[in-house]
Protein backbone atom coordinates (compact mmCIF):
# COMPACT_ATOMS: atom_id res chain seq x y z
CA UNK A 1 0.00 0.00 0.00
CA UNK A 2 1.20 3.35 -0.86
CA UNK A 3 1.51 5.93 1.69
CA UNK A 4 2.72 9.77 1.76
CA UNK A 5 3.01 11.93 5.32
CA UNK A 6 2.66 15.32 4.90
CA UNK A 7 2.84 17.36 8.07
CA UNK A 8 -0.19 15.85 10.25
CA UNK A 9 -1.72 13.92 7.17
CA UNK A 10 -1.06 10.86 6.13
CA UNK A 11 -2.31 10.20 2.13
CA UNK A 12 -3.11 6.56 1.53
CA UNK A 13 -3.53 5.07 -2.38
CA UNK A 14 -6.79 3.32 -2.21
CA UNK A 15 -5.95 0.08 -2.86
CA UNK A 16 -8.78 -2.70 -5.26
CA UNK A 17 -9.35 -4.69 -1.47
CA UNK A 18 -10.72 -0.71 -0.11
CA UNK A 19 -12.47 0.26 -3.84
CA UNK A 20 -16.24 0.46 -3.70
CA UNK A 21 -16.49 1.09 0.20
CA UNK A 22 -17.19 4.48 1.69
CA UNK A 23 -14.96 6.20 3.60
CA UNK A 24 -17.22 5.62 6.95
CA UNK A 25 -16.98 1.98 6.04
CA UNK A 26 -13.30 2.03 6.16
CA UNK A 27 -13.32 4.17 9.93
CA UNK A 28 -15.96 2.27 11.22
CA UNK A 29 -16.30 -1.52 9.83
CA UNK A 30 -12.94 -2.01 9.02
CA UNK A 31 -10.23 0.09 11.37
CA UNK A 32 -13.05 -0.03 13.99
CA UNK A 33 -11.39 4.04 15.21
CA UNK A 34 -13.73 5.51 18.20
CA UNK A 35 -16.87 7.62 17.31
CA UNK A 36 -15.59 10.45 19.47
CA UNK A 37 -12.04 10.90 17.12
CA UNK A 38 -14.02 10.75 14.44
CA UNK A 39 -16.79 13.23 15.38
CA UNK A 40 -13.64 15.42 15.42
CA UNK A 41 -11.91 14.64 12.36
CA UNK A 42 -15.89 15.49 10.38
CA UNK A 43 -16.15 18.30 12.38
CA UNK A 44 -12.89 19.92 11.73
CA UNK A 45 -13.47 18.86 8.24
CA UNK A 46 -9.82 17.27 8.07
CA UNK A 47 -10.53 14.23 5.77
CA UNK A 48 -10.24 14.73 1.78
CA UNK A 49 -10.81 12.45 -0.55
CA UNK A 50 -8.17 13.52 -4.16
CA UNK A 51 -8.02 16.84 -1.93
CA UNK A 52 -11.36 17.21 -2.00
CA UNK A 53 -13.93 17.57 0.87
CA UNK A 54 -16.33 14.80 0.33
CA UNK A 55 -19.53 12.98 1.82
CA UNK A 56 -18.09 9.81 4.30
CA UNK A 57 -20.94 7.99 2.60
CA UNK A 58 -19.64 7.70 -1.37
CA UNK A 59 -17.87 4.65 -2.54
CA UNK A 60 -14.12 5.75 -2.90
CA UNK A 61 -12.34 4.24 -6.22
CA UNK A 62 -8.60 2.68 -6.93
CA UNK A 63 -6.39 4.73 -6.88
CA UNK A 64 -8.10 7.71 -5.34
CA UNK A 65 -5.98 9.38 -2.32
CA UNK A 66 -7.25 9.55 0.77
CA UNK A 67 -5.79 11.82 3.69
CA UNK A 68 -6.63 10.98 7.07
CA UNK A 69 -5.16 13.69 9.90
CA UNK A 70 -3.63 10.99 12.32
CA UNK A 71 -0.56 13.13 13.25
CA UNK A 72 -2.43 15.69 15.14
CA UNK A 73 0.23 17.11 17.70
CA UNK A 74 -0.05 16.08 21.22
CA UNK A 75 1.20 16.02 24.27
CA UNK A 76 3.99 12.79 24.47
CA UNK A 77 3.02 9.67 26.86
CA UNK A 78 6.27 10.87 29.13
CA UNK A 79 9.20 13.23 28.85
CA UNK A 80 11.61 12.56 25.80
CA UNK A 81 14.88 11.41 27.55
CA UNK A 82 18.03 10.06 26.26
CA UNK A 83 18.65 7.91 24.85
CA UNK A 84 16.72 6.42 22.91
CA UNK A 85 15.96 2.58 22.86
CA UNK A 86 17.10 -0.13 19.81
CA UNK A 87 13.78 -0.06 17.45
CA UNK A 88 12.91 -3.12 16.57
CA UNK A 89 10.08 -2.42 14.09
CA UNK A 90 8.62 1.47 12.92
CA UNK A 91 6.15 2.21 10.42
CA UNK A 92 3.77 5.62 10.55
CA UNK A 93 1.43 3.97 13.31
CA UNK A 94 3.53 1.76 15.33
CA UNK A 95 7.37 1.00 17.28
CA UNK A 96 8.09 -2.00 18.59
CA UNK A 97 11.14 -0.91 20.91
CA UNK A 98 13.38 -3.45 22.71
CA UNK A 99 13.87 -3.00 26.99
CA UNK A 100 16.55 -4.09 28.72
CA UNK A 101 15.96 -6.10 31.51
CA UNK A 102 16.07 -3.41 34.89
CA UNK A 103 14.14 -0.73 32.98
CA UNK A 104 10.44 0.17 33.42
CA UNK A 105 8.17 0.48 30.95
CA UNK A 106 6.89 3.77 31.52
CA UNK A 107 7.29 6.14 34.38
CA UNK A 108 4.99 6.33 37.57
CA UNK A 109 5.77 9.45 38.92
CA UNK A 110 6.69 12.75 37.34
CA UNK A 111 10.77 12.04 38.68
CA UNK A 112 10.58 9.00 36.97
CA UNK A 113 12.76 9.35 33.56
CA UNK A 114 14.54 6.59 32.64
CA UNK A 115 12.04 4.42 31.49
CA UNK A 116 11.59 2.58 27.86
CA UNK A 117 8.34 4.86 27.24
CA UNK A 118 10.90 8.14 27.62
CA UNK A 119 13.60 7.26 25.28
CA UNK A 120 10.70 5.82 22.67
CA UNK A 121 9.21 9.52 22.86
CA UNK A 122 13.06 10.83 22.47
CA UNK A 123 13.37 8.99 19.40
CA UNK A 124 10.23 10.43 18.00
CA UNK A 125 11.24 14.00 18.83
CA UNK A 126 14.23 13.96 16.93
CA UNK A 127 12.55 13.56 13.83
CA UNK A 128 10.78 17.10 15.16
CA UNK A 129 7.17 15.42 15.85
CA UNK A 130 4.89 15.94 18.93
CA UNK A 131 2.71 13.06 19.35
CA UNK A 132 0.65 11.31 21.99
CA UNK A 133 2.68 8.36 21.81
CA UNK A 134 1.95 5.48 24.28
CA UNK A 135 2.11 2.21 25.01
CA UNK A 136 -0.49 -0.51 24.39
CA UNK A 137 0.63 -2.81 26.97
CA UNK A 138 3.68 -3.28 29.29
CA UNK A 139 6.41 -5.96 30.89
CA UNK A 140 7.80 -6.04 34.20
CA UNK A 141 10.68 -4.08 35.36
CA UNK A 142 13.16 -7.11 35.72
CA UNK A 143 11.63 -8.51 31.99
CA UNK A 144 13.23 -7.48 28.64
CA UNK A 145 12.19 -7.93 25.02
CA UNK A 146 9.91 -6.41 22.75
CA UNK A 147 7.22 -3.48 23.57
CA UNK A 148 4.71 -1.75 21.33
CA UNK A 149 4.27 1.82 21.10
CA UNK A 150 1.17 3.50 19.06
CA UNK A 151 2.43 6.80 17.46
CA UNK A 152 -0.70 8.62 17.09
CA UNK A 153 -4.40 8.31 18.93
CA UNK A 154 -6.17 6.14 16.20
CA UNK A 155 -3.52 3.40 16.42
CA UNK A 156 -3.63 3.90 20.32
CA UNK A 157 -7.57 3.02 20.08
CA UNK A 158 -7.13 0.13 17.63
CA UNK A 159 -3.92 -1.85 19.64
CA UNK A 160 -5.66 -1.87 22.38
CA UNK A 161 -8.45 -3.11 20.86
CA UNK A 162 -6.25 -5.70 19.14
CA UNK A 163 -4.59 -6.77 22.22
CA UNK A 164 -8.25 -7.05 23.86
CA UNK A 165 -9.24 -9.33 21.31
CA UNK A 166 -6.36 -11.57 21.23
CA UNK A 167 -5.15 -11.28 17.50
CA UNK A 168 -1.65 -9.21 18.92
CA UNK A 169 0.45 -12.28 19.61
CA UNK A 170 3.27 -12.34 22.49
CA UNK A 171 5.85 -14.92 22.75
CA UNK A 172 8.25 -15.11 25.94
CA UNK A 173 11.56 -17.40 26.60
CA UNK A 174 11.44 -18.51 30.36
CA UNK A 175 14.02 -20.20 32.38
CA UNK A 176 12.83 -22.06 35.10
CA UNK A 177 14.45 -23.75 37.95
CA UNK A 178 14.03 -27.49 37.16
CA UNK A 179 14.00 -29.97 34.57
CA UNK A 180 10.35 -29.61 33.17
CA UNK A 181 8.95 -33.34 32.90
CA UNK A 182 6.23 -32.35 30.56
CA UNK A 183 7.09 -31.43 26.50
CA UNK A 184 4.06 -28.73 26.49
CA UNK A 185 0.85 -27.94 28.13
CA UNK A 186 -1.86 -25.48 28.29
CA UNK A 187 -2.49 -23.18 31.85
CA UNK A 188 -5.45 -22.32 32.37
CA UNK A 189 -6.30 -20.36 35.60
CA UNK A 190 -7.41 -17.56 37.52
CA UNK A 191 -4.99 -15.01 38.66
CA UNK A 192 -6.16 -12.74 41.17
CA UNK A 193 -4.53 -9.87 43.80
CA UNK A 194 -2.34 -11.54 47.31
CA UNK A 195 -4.13 -10.23 50.20
CA UNK A 196 -1.14 -10.96 51.52
CA UNK A 197 1.49 -8.87 49.63
CA UNK A 198 1.03 -5.40 47.94
CA UNK A 199 2.86 -6.82 44.84
CA UNK A 200 2.06 -10.45 44.50
CA UNK A 201 -0.59 -12.11 42.34
CA UNK A 202 -1.76 -15.72 42.89
CA UNK A 203 -3.75 -18.35 41.33
CA UNK A 204 -7.25 -17.78 42.74
CA UNK A 205 -10.90 -19.21 41.38
CA UNK A 206 -12.24 -15.89 42.02
CA UNK A 207 -9.25 -13.95 39.72
CA UNK A 208 -9.61 -13.05 36.46
CA UNK A 209 -9.06 -15.35 33.52
CA UNK A 210 -5.67 -16.17 32.51
CA UNK A 211 -4.18 -18.92 30.07
CA UNK A 212 -0.73 -19.58 29.15
CA UNK A 213 1.14 -21.77 26.44
CA UNK A 214 4.33 -23.43 27.35
CA UNK A 215 6.74 -25.63 25.60
CA UNK A 216 10.14 -27.13 26.67
CA UNK A 217 13.01 -25.83 24.41
CA UNK A 218 15.83 -27.06 26.42
CA UNK A 219 17.33 -28.63 29.58
CA UNK A 220 20.61 -27.94 30.97
CA UNK A 221 22.45 -27.61 34.44
CA UNK A 222 18.99 -28.16 36.23
CA UNK A 223 17.64 -25.26 34.55
CA UNK A 224 14.66 -25.67 31.65
CA UNK A 225 13.75 -22.99 29.21
CA UNK A 226 10.63 -22.26 27.85
CA UNK A 227 8.95 -21.09 25.33
CA UNK A 228 5.45 -19.36 26.27
CA UNK A 229 2.83 -18.07 23.98
CA UNK A 230 -0.01 -15.45 26.30
CA UNK A 231 -3.64 -15.53 25.50
CA UNK A 232 -4.38 -13.13 28.20
CA UNK A 233 -2.33 -10.87 29.65
CA UNK A 234 -2.70 -10.52 33.25
CA UNK A 235 0.07 -8.81 35.85
CA UNK A 236 2.97 -11.50 36.46
CA UNK A 237 1.02 -14.11 34.23
CA UNK A 238 3.81 -15.96 33.37
CA UNK A 239 5.75 -15.90 36.60
CA UNK A 240 2.51 -17.20 38.69
CA UNK A 241 1.43 -19.71 36.55
CA UNK A 242 4.98 -21.51 35.85
CA UNK A 243 5.37 -21.15 39.94
CA UNK A 244 1.90 -22.52 40.44
CA UNK A 245 3.56 -26.01 38.82
CA UNK A 246 6.53 -25.78 40.71
CA UNK A 247 8.75 -24.58 38.52
CA UNK A 248 9.45 -20.97 39.15
CA UNK A 249 11.48 -18.59 36.96
CA UNK A 250 15.05 -18.38 37.74
CA UNK A 251 16.23 -15.35 39.66
CA UNK A 252 12.29 -14.40 40.60
CA UNK A 253 12.34 -14.26 44.42
CA UNK A 254 8.86 -12.47 44.36
CA UNK A 255 7.73 -15.95 43.29
CA UNK A 256 9.77 -18.57 44.90
CA UNK A 257 12.66 -18.73 42.20
CA UNK A 258 16.44 -19.20 42.61
CA UNK A 259 18.43 -16.01 43.23
CA UNK A 260 21.17 -16.33 41.21
CA UNK A 261 20.25 -14.09 39.44
CA UNK A 262 19.24 -10.03 39.49
CA UNK A 263 16.14 -10.55 37.55
CA UNK A 264 13.37 -13.11 36.62
CA UNK A 265 14.97 -14.94 33.42
CA UNK A 266 11.60 -13.71 31.59
CA UNK A 267 12.25 -12.45 27.71
CA UNK A 268 9.58 -11.19 25.41
CA UNK A 269 11.33 -12.85 22.28
CA UNK A 270 8.37 -12.00 19.89
CA UNK A 271 5.88 -9.79 18.72
CA UNK A 272 3.19 -10.63 16.25
CA UNK A 273 0.36 -7.51 15.48
CA UNK A 274 -1.89 -7.51 12.82
CA UNK A 275 -2.02 -3.88 11.54
CA UNK A 276 -5.17 -2.88 9.79
CA UNK A 277 -4.37 0.61 8.19
CA UNK A 278 -1.47 -1.23 6.12
CA UNK A 279 -4.01 -4.00 5.96
CA UNK A 280 -1.23 -6.36 6.73
CA UNK A 281 0.51 -8.62 9.75
CA UNK A 282 3.77 -8.30 10.87
CA UNK A 283 6.32 -10.02 13.59
CA UNK A 284 9.61 -8.02 15.51
CA UNK A 285 11.68 -10.36 17.43
CA UNK A 286 14.00 -9.19 19.98
CA UNK A 287 17.87 -10.48 20.23
CA UNK A 288 17.84 -13.29 22.43
CA UNK A 289 19.97 -12.10 25.97
CA UNK A 290 23.43 -12.88 26.69
CA UNK A 291 22.86 -15.06 29.74
CA UNK A 292 20.25 -17.02 28.10
CA UNK A 293 22.44 -18.26 25.73
CA UNK A 294 25.26 -18.89 28.17
CA UNK A 295 22.73 -21.07 30.07
CA UNK A 296 21.94 -22.92 26.69
CA UNK A 297 24.74 -22.32 24.49
CA UNK A 298 22.12 -24.74 21.59
CA UNK A 299 20.11 -21.49 21.57
CA UNK A 300 20.86 -18.49 18.91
Amino acid sequence: MNTIRQGSMLTISISNEWANITVEELFLTIWKLPKKLLHRWRMDRLVTLDGKLIDWRVPMTSGSRLSVPFFQPGPFGADPVYPAPSILYEDDHMIIANKPAGMKTHPNSDNETNTLLNGVCYHVSLLGDTLPVRHIHRLDEGTSGAVLFAKHEAAYAVFSRLLEEKTIYRTYFAVVDGVMKRNSGIINQPIGKDRHHPTRRRVSPTGQKAVTHYKRIAVHNGYSLLECRLETGRTHQIRVHLASLGYPIAGDSLYGGSNSFDYPLLHAAKLTVPNPFTNDCLTAESPVPIILKKLFPQIK
